[in-house]
């Protein structure tokens, strides 16, 4: 099987590249090749180009190929799968648009989220573009026979990265370093709320199932743990993992995003809903799914990560700062607390 992954040095699309090579794909990659952290596997073939800047450099780097299945892990915007429509218009006999779960319903009816799930989320911009992205690939694929297949992440992580909710994204560690010192930490509303957290090779054999699966074209999927936490018991299995004991803060998802307007489609309009994920779709579709690593097991494996190299604890001060002011806000209205 002939597959190209757009991007592929990503989080989640690193261990879908590595698990491809090991089942023997035949995978080519297209990006400007310069991940370090995720380097392009070993047996794959890299087309160097830029997607996003130099359409018909690309257009010209694909010249003679045909893909059983395409896979844009870096589409995030309308135009960029108007783009993909028409490069890989006749060129492959599937399209993977990698959507996100935070365009399932905020807040949801129900807690359980199914493919059913209405797509509205009036408190994030970015789960916005990619219903929309979705809403425009369904159209072609309804209008013209464009071969689409959406799947929808939610929270998934790798070993260099530690996804809790009030963290920082680009240095993840940051919130260990302040665990380590005794500084609180900030967990989101009361810490009850219930969460889903996916380990990425655990994805990945969810999503290479679908690749070449033709009963797929048309359809959408969640690829997601069937392990459900409270934000309180995620944050509390990282204490233990380092041998501490937490300092919590529970403060509001309102008083938060009052402080940082990003936060508001991040909290409000995905992580300070409960949702669980009913994930007999992505079962049916593939039999042999299984999600392997817990998150008290993945949470050991990423700080064994970072604590393996110094160079990989880097630290967010911005972060801790912005953390520190949010504190003392909370703490200056409910001084007992």
């Amino acid at each position: 099987m002939k597959i190209l992954f757009i991007g592929g040095t990503g989080l989640i699309s690193s261990a879908c590249s590595d698990l491809a090579v090991q089942r023997g794909v035949d995978l080519y990659i297209l990006n400007r090749g310069l991940s370090e952290k995720y380097p392009v596997p070993e047996g794959a073939t890299l087309l160097q180009g830029d997607v996003y800047h130099d359409e018909d450099g690309v257009a010209d780097l694909l010249d003679g190929h045909h893909f059983d299945a395409v896979v844009d892990w870096i589409a995030f915007h309308p135009d960029d799968v108007e783009r993909d429509i028409r490069l890989f218009s006749g060129k492959t006999d599937q399209f993977v648009f990698i959507s996100s779960a935070s365009a399932y319903q905020k807040p949801p009816q129900h807690y359980i989220i199914t493919e059913q799930t209405p797509l509205v989320n009036p408190f994030w911009e970015y789960s916005q573009n990619k219903i929309a992205c979705e809403e425009r690939l369904m159209q072609a694929y309804h209008q013209n026979g464009f071969p689409v297949t959406i799947v929808r992440p939610s929270l998934t992580y790798g070993p260099a990265n530690i996804p809790l909710a009030m963290g920082s994204w680009e240095h993840p560690y940051t919130i260990v370093a302040r665990i380590k010192r005794g500084q609180r930490v900030i967990v989101p509303g009361d810490g009850t709320s219930l969460w889903v957290f996916t380990w990425n090779e655990d994805f990945a054999r969810g999503f290479l199932g679908l690749l070449g699966n033709h009963a797929a074209i048309g359809e959408d999927f969640h690829i997601t743990s069937d392990e459900v936490l409270t934000w309180d018991q995620a944050y509390e299995e990282v204490g233990r993992a380092l041998g501490l004991d937490l300092k919590i803060a529970h403060i509001s998802s309102d008083l938060i995003a009052a402080f940082d307007e990003h936060k508001r489609g991040s909290l409000i309009g995905d992580k300070a809903n409960s949702v669980v994920f009913d994930n007999s779709k992505i079962k049916r579709f593939v039999p042999d799914f299984e999600c392997v690593v817990p998150w008290a097991e993945g949470v050991r494996k990423a700080l064994a990560w970072f604590e393996a190299d110094p160079a990989r604890q880097a630290i967010d001060q911005e972060a801790n700062r912005h953390w520190d002011r949010i504190i003392s806000a909370y703490e200056s209205a409910f001084p007992e607390h």
